[in-house]
Protein backbone atom coordinates (compact mmCIF):
# COMPACT_ATOMS: atom_id res chain seq x y z
CA UNK A 1 0.00 0.00 0.00
CA UNK A 2 0.98 3.62 -0.68
CA UNK A 3 0.42 6.04 2.10
CA UNK A 4 0.86 9.75 1.71
CA UNK A 5 2.33 12.08 4.16
CA UNK A 6 1.06 15.75 4.55
CA UNK A 7 3.32 17.97 6.25
CA UNK A 8 4.99 21.22 6.19
CA UNK A 9 7.19 20.43 8.60
CA UNK A 10 10.38 17.76 7.74
CA UNK A 11 10.82 16.85 11.29
CA UNK A 12 7.69 15.87 11.78
CA UNK A 13 6.78 13.78 8.43
CA UNK A 14 9.92 11.80 10.19
CA UNK A 15 8.08 11.38 13.45
CA UNK A 16 5.06 10.04 11.38
CA UNK A 17 7.14 7.50 9.43
CA UNK A 18 9.10 6.68 12.21
CA UNK A 19 5.53 6.12 14.55
CA UNK A 20 3.95 4.46 11.27
CA UNK A 21 6.88 1.60 11.29
CA UNK A 22 6.70 1.04 15.49
CA UNK A 23 3.32 0.05 14.65
CA UNK A 24 3.70 -2.20 12.05
CA UNK A 25 3.09 -0.15 9.24
CA UNK A 26 7.20 -0.25 7.74
CA UNK A 27 6.22 -1.96 4.67
CA UNK A 28 4.06 0.51 3.30
CA UNK A 29 5.87 2.67 0.23
CA UNK A 30 6.06 6.25 1.73
CA UNK A 31 5.21 9.06 -0.26
CA UNK A 32 5.56 12.87 1.27
CA UNK A 33 4.10 16.56 0.45
CA UNK A 34 5.40 19.85 2.10
CA UNK A 35 2.30 21.50 1.75
CA UNK A 36 -1.02 21.46 0.68
CA UNK A 37 -0.47 21.88 -2.59
CA UNK A 38 1.79 19.40 -3.07
CA UNK A 39 -0.11 17.15 -1.31
CA UNK A 40 -3.60 17.83 -3.21
CA UNK A 41 -1.55 17.13 -6.66
CA UNK A 42 0.32 13.55 -5.42
CA UNK A 43 -2.81 12.24 -3.77
CA UNK A 44 -3.95 12.59 -7.79
CA UNK A 45 -0.80 11.85 -9.39
CA UNK A 46 0.13 9.08 -6.85
CA UNK A 47 -3.30 7.68 -6.41
CA UNK A 48 -2.42 6.86 -2.35
CA UNK A 49 -4.03 3.95 -0.65
CA UNK A 50 -4.10 6.37 2.39
CA UNK A 51 -3.45 10.16 3.18
CA UNK A 52 -2.15 11.48 6.60
CA UNK A 53 -2.74 15.23 6.41
CA UNK A 54 -1.43 17.72 8.85
CA UNK A 55 -4.10 20.43 9.53
CA UNK A 56 -2.09 23.96 9.27
CA UNK A 57 0.22 24.08 6.00
CA UNK A 58 0.69 26.73 3.57
CA UNK A 59 -0.44 26.98 -0.29
CA UNK A 60 -3.64 25.13 0.69
CA UNK A 61 -4.72 23.88 4.68
CA UNK A 62 -5.49 20.23 5.29
CA UNK A 63 -9.50 20.71 5.49
CA UNK A 64 -8.82 22.49 2.21
CA UNK A 65 -6.82 19.54 0.62
CA UNK A 66 -9.41 17.28 1.54
CA UNK A 67 -12.49 19.16 0.40
CA UNK A 68 -10.78 19.31 -3.33
CA UNK A 69 -10.09 15.75 -3.39
CA UNK A 70 -13.72 15.09 -2.89
CA UNK A 71 -15.35 17.85 -4.82
CA UNK A 72 -13.14 16.27 -7.24
CA UNK A 73 -14.36 12.88 -7.41
CA UNK A 74 -10.99 11.37 -5.51
CA UNK A 75 -12.18 9.14 -2.33
CA UNK A 76 -8.97 8.29 -1.07
CA UNK A 77 -9.21 7.05 2.34
CA UNK A 78 -8.48 10.58 4.70
CA UNK A 79 -7.29 11.35 7.81
CA UNK A 80 -5.70 13.83 10.19
CA UNK A 81 -2.28 14.23 12.26
CA UNK A 82 -2.21 17.52 13.75
CA UNK A 83 -1.37 18.85 17.16
CA UNK A 84 -5.12 20.86 16.82
CA UNK A 85 -8.30 18.53 17.87
CA UNK A 86 -11.17 20.92 18.93
CA UNK A 87 -14.62 19.78 18.63
CA UNK A 88 -15.10 21.74 15.87
CA UNK A 89 -12.15 20.58 13.86
CA UNK A 90 -12.87 17.24 14.41
CA UNK A 91 -16.85 18.21 12.95
CA UNK A 92 -15.29 19.61 10.26
CA UNK A 93 -13.00 16.55 9.55
CA UNK A 94 -15.95 14.43 9.94
CA UNK A 95 -18.50 16.40 7.45
CA UNK A 96 -16.11 16.62 4.73
CA UNK A 97 -15.10 12.75 4.98
CA UNK A 98 -12.05 12.35 7.01
CA UNK A 99 -12.21 9.13 8.45
CA UNK A 100 -10.40 10.52 12.12
CA UNK A 101 -8.13 12.95 13.54
CA UNK A 102 -5.05 11.98 15.89
CA UNK A 103 -3.51 14.72 17.78
CA UNK A 104 0.06 15.13 18.79
CA UNK A 105 1.79 13.76 20.54
CA UNK A 106 0.85 10.43 19.44
CA UNK A 107 2.09 7.32 20.22
CA UNK A 108 2.68 3.71 18.14
CA UNK A 109 -0.18 2.34 19.52
CA UNK A 110 -2.20 5.54 18.95
CA UNK A 111 -1.89 4.92 15.22
CA UNK A 112 -1.92 0.90 15.49
CA UNK A 113 -5.38 1.56 17.18
CA UNK A 114 -6.85 3.92 14.33
CA UNK A 115 -4.68 2.71 11.29
CA UNK A 116 -4.86 -0.63 11.93
CA UNK A 117 -8.79 -1.01 10.37
CA UNK A 118 -7.69 0.67 7.67
CA UNK A 119 -4.43 -0.60 6.12
CA UNK A 120 -4.95 -4.31 7.74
Amino acid sequence: MKILIADDSRVMRQIVTRTLRQAGFGGHELVEAADGRQAHDLAISEKPDLVLSDWNMPEMTGIEVLRALRAGGVDVPFGFVTSEGTDEMRQMAEQAGALFLITKPFTADNFTDVLGPILG
